[in-house]
């Protein structure tokens, strides 16, 4: 467990959408990741947790949505990274 100490502060949690389950087919997953991290550490971190190689990560800032609040005044959520993770051919990730 020594070597996976921090690589957890990279992934908050697999991401399970239509759009997401149709990339499965293609060996690419999705992963709601830390702001802060980049390619190189989001990629030691899939490697370190689930036992698999990866060849290739694509990140996407997502921009928080506008939301209304009570009597009228606008808020707004936070912003957040997505990263969609391909896999070397005959790797897979359980996603349940």
């Amino acid at each position: 467990m020594a070597e996976l100490k921090g690589v957890y502060e990279h992934i908050r949690a697999p991401l399970v959408t239509e759009k997401a389950t149709k990339l499965n087919a293609q060996n690419k997953y999705a992963f709601w990741v830390e702001k802060r991290s980049n390619k190189i550490e989001i990629k030691k971190a899939i490697e370190a947790v689930y036992k698999v190689k990866v060849t290739s990560i694509n990140i996407i800032n997502m921009k928080g949505k506008s939301k209304r609040l009570r009597w009228g005044q606008e808020g707004r959520k936070s912003s957040w990274k997505k990263a969609f993770v391909t896999l070397k051919e005959g790797d897979q990730i359980k996603i349940t």
